[in-house]
């Protein structure tokens, strides 16, 4: 099967491009300078495009002007009401979101795809296993697999037959193991990008853990052109999730420090959690992609840290500066982070 792409702003997504990092503002839409201000953070913090929700008529003037400054692709996100869909476009959305189970006019959905045709603008149609159409639900009694397939089909078939084939698809669930099921059967039955997400993930920590439960098989599988994990926190934080498991599983370099640590155990005599934090924070404005550990003890901690490409080790009021695994000088432990820091930027 022929994979296709869409062109969102100027991001390409699907076929031979990297997987995209996405995010969704948190702040009152009607709030332009709010949901600007998070929008700047975002790209930041690695985002390359950014979905904003359009609840209603204010919030869309809001969003036309949002689109005007936007530094990033943005992505109209429009339920139930096809008359804001419809204005996003004309407003210029790079991309728009919507449901086709909770707009049941097949009559404005095939307005919305001959207006967004006209213009240019790929369409995601977002399944989620909380709003299947009633007559998925009463053919299969709950959220399955095949309900969530089911229901992804009739909508993709929908669009097809209006002519419109700039798609992206995707089909959430809060399940890693339904997602993971369902990521594989739109695989293999459909051409379009996916959009690779868990819904209602979760607090950061969980949250992380339950997307990446659910996305890293998949990535690792070459499922997935563009990603977002869902998180109860900032877009910050959801953008560094991203980052980082693309980072660990190789799928894509991200930029600045990458902080490795020791758990810490019995032989630990520094305040490991202190260092790590305090190097993190020195360090968060480094751009170049450098791996740096800090490790709790001066026995063992430069040897497994090898492959870092500077690090510190430390021992009882005392540690060691290492480059590569290998030592370049001890110093106190007072001098542990400040020396780490001198060292690296002497190198650079």
């Amino acid at each position: 099967m022929k994979r296709k792409y869409v062109m969102v702003g100027g991001l390409g997504i699907g076929k031979s491009f990297p997987i995209a990092v996405q995010t969704m503002t948190k702040r009152d839409t009607r709030d332009v300078k709010l949901v600007l201000a998070e929008i700047g953070r975002a790209k930041a913090a690695g985002a390359e495009l950014v979905r904003v929700a359009v609840p209603d008529e204010e919030a869309l003037l809001s969003f036309k002007r949002a689109l005007k400054t936007s530094p990033l692709p943005l992505i109209a996100d429009v339920h139930y009401n096809p008359k804001l869909a419809l204005g996003a476009i004309e407003a210029g959305t790079h991309k728009l979101r919507i449901n086709p189970g909770n707009i049941s006019s097949k009559k404005e959905l095939r307005e919305i795809a001959d207006r967004a045709g006209e213009r240019g603008i790929p369409i995601r149609i977002g399944v989620n296993s909380g709003s299947l159409p009633q007559g998925i639900l009463r053919r299969f009694k709950h959220p399955t697999t095949e309900a969530i397939i089911a229901a992804l089909s009739n909508s993709v078939k929908m669009f097809e037959d209006f002519g419109f084939s700039d798609l992206v698809l995707s089909a959430k669930s809060s399940d890693a193991r339904t997602t993971i099921d369902v990521y594989r059967v739109m695989r293999r039955n459909f051409p379009y990008p996916l959009h690779l997400g868990v819904t209602e993930a979760g607090l950061p920590f969980e949250g992380a853990i339950r997307s990446v439960a659910a996305m890293a098989p998949l990535l690792l599988e070459g499922i997935g052109d563009t990603i977002r994990i869902s998180l109860t926190g900032t877009v910050v934080q959801e953008v560094t999730a991203c980052w980082e498991l693309l980072d660990s599983l190789g799928l894509r370099k991200k930029k600045g420090v990458k902080l490795i640590a020791c758990p810490g155990c019995g032989r630990t005599e520094i305040e490991l959690s202190r260092l790590v934090k305090e190097v993190k924070t020195r360090l968060a404005r480094v751009e170049r992609p450098l791996t740096v550990a800090v490790m709790g003890c001066v026995v063992n901690g430069p040897g497994e840290a090898r492959e870092a490409d500077y690090g510190i080790a430390g021992g009882k009021g005392k540690g060691v500066i290492f480059r590569k695994g290998e030592i370049v000088k001890t110093v106190t432990e007072d001098r542990l982070v400040n020396s780490l820091i001198e060292l690296i930027e002497k190198d650079f």
